[in-house]
């Protein structure tokens, strides 16, 4: 009975992380947002889409870096997400690593999310002025 009990509540609780999770933290649910600019890789394989979310009176602007592949079928997948930032400054360092907005990422593996990593932006924020 206890065993049966245990193992009830561990699945419950399994299901109710894997909710939060996916409800709050998953890239993959990320708004859309509004395109602001884009940039190639040297070798042509990658871009990388920056776009602008504004989510209303309750928060701030919010940026969204989408690494398209452009030599493969495969969907875009978000790279970088950043809260209270309207710009998206992207420079590819070699055909594999790029830096957005101060933040270097070796694609595609490599990702940003504020929500995991605020440490890291908060010491070195963007420069505005550059483009």
């Amino acid at each position: 009975m206890w065993k049966r009990l245990l193992i009830l509540i561990l699945i419950l609780t399994s299901l109710l992380a894997y909710g939060i999770y996916w409800a709050f933290f998953d890239m993959g649910r990320l708004p859309k947002g509004e395109y602001i600019n884009e940039v190639t890789s040297p070798d042509g394989r990658y871009t990388v889409k920056a776009y602008v979310t504004n989510g209303g009176a309750t928060t701030s602007y919010a940026v969204r870096g989408e690494l398209n592949f452009n030599n493969e079928k495969r969907k875009p997948k978000n790279i970088y997400w950043q809260y209270r930032i309207e710009i998206a400054t992207i420079r590819w360092v070699d055909h594999d690593t790029v830096i957005i907005n101060h933040v270097e990422l070796n694609v595609p593996k490599d990702t940003y999310d504020f929500r995991r990593n605020e440490s890291s932006f908060e010491q070195n924020p963007p420069d505005p002025d550059v483009n």
